[in-house]
């Protein structure tokens, strides 16, 4: 590690990890670049995890663990990876996913030829509990792979990233390097549903995201992972409590709060004003495709139904 800050900040929030945690520390541990620091922020896990996690920061003393007194769910925890992080770079790491070695070093010497680009990833391998390449005909690896995203996030023009980064897609990029002074200007992880999505608009509205034709991550398919409860339009509401527990007992409007906050960052971003109009107009398919949601959120509102 340099003397004061390490230029790459590692966030792994995890809540009951026990089973995959070991191997996704092994592979930041493995990386070819060393100046690093791993924060792991434990959502007061009831299984094997605090152990596992003490047991690796007496062995590295690039590893910072935390514990929260209750589960806060999951945005608030990944926010506080970032807020306890100090480097120039800023990766999340979900605790059941893992990188090639290669990875961060690709990236941060990619960062440093390159100020215009905010977000460096990769294409993903899809793998199962054991570690096995999925079959391209499981049900949801198409939901989950970059690999038929086919996005134009490289385009030196505004509303081009903005229009695609609200397609329909695995957003998975949350997961790449990230510059940490872009992140700043962001609002960070929203407690509801989509969340993920409206952080990479923030992004894209900032700068060029890069992705490398390898597959240097891998995310893990399972049954306890939280993308199996979005198979419905009325999960958006059971989701956006996995995301913040403090929703519970609350009405919530997920697609609206997706709608409102997309609007908002548009007009915050630093655009010019035909920029913005063009990212307007790129929402109409947006609204094609989430006006039934944002009928639901109503629907459900008025019938006094809460989290």
């Amino acid at each position: 590690m340099s003397e004061k800050h390490p230029l790459v900040s590692i966030g792994l929030p995890v809540y009951n990890g026990e089973n995959f945690i070991e191997q996704a520390i092994d592979s930041i541990l493995a990386q070819t670049f060393k100046d690093f620091e791993l924060i792991i922020s434990d959502n007061a896990s009831n299984d094997k995890t605090e152990a596992i996690c003490r047991k690796y920061v007496t062995k590295d003393k690039r590893i910072r663990y935390y514990r929260n007194s209750q589960n806060l769910g999951a945005a608030p925890n990944f926010n506080r990876v970032y807020e306890l992080s100090t480097g120039t770079y800023f990766k999340w790491l979900a605790h059941d996913d893992l990188c090639e070695p290669e990875f961060i070093e690709r990236c941060v010497h990619l960062f440093e030829k390159d100020d215009s680009i905010v977000l460096c990833n990769s294409r993903v391998k899809i793998i199962d509990a054991c570690g096995q390449t999925m079959d391209k005909t499981d049900d949801l690896y198409g939901y989950v792979s970059s690999l038929t995203a086919n996005l134009n996030l490289f385009s030196s023009t505004p509303h081009v990233r903005f229009r695609d980064i609200i397609r329909p897609h695995a957003c998975f990029p949350v997961f790449g390097l990230i510059r940490s002074s872009s992140l700043k200007n962001t609002s960070l992880l929203g407690s509801y549903a989509g969340a993920d999505r409206i952080l990479l608009a923030q992004l894209a509205l900032q700068g060029r995201f890069y992705e490398f034709p390898e597959q240097f991550l891998y995310q893990r398919r399972h049954l306890h992972q939280s993308i199996q409860g979005l198979k419905s339009h009325s999960s958006a509401h059971r989701y956006t409590y996995w995301f913040d527990t403090a929703t519970k007992g609350k009405l919530i409007f997920p697609r609206w709060q997706l709608f409102w906050n997309l609007i908002t960052s548009v007009l915050q971003a630093p655009l010019t004003w035909q920029e913005q109009i063009k990212c307007y107009l790129a929402m109409k398919g947006w609204l094609k495709r989430y006006g039934l949601g944002m009928i639901e959120d109503l629907t459900i509102a008025l019938q006094g139904k809460r989290v």
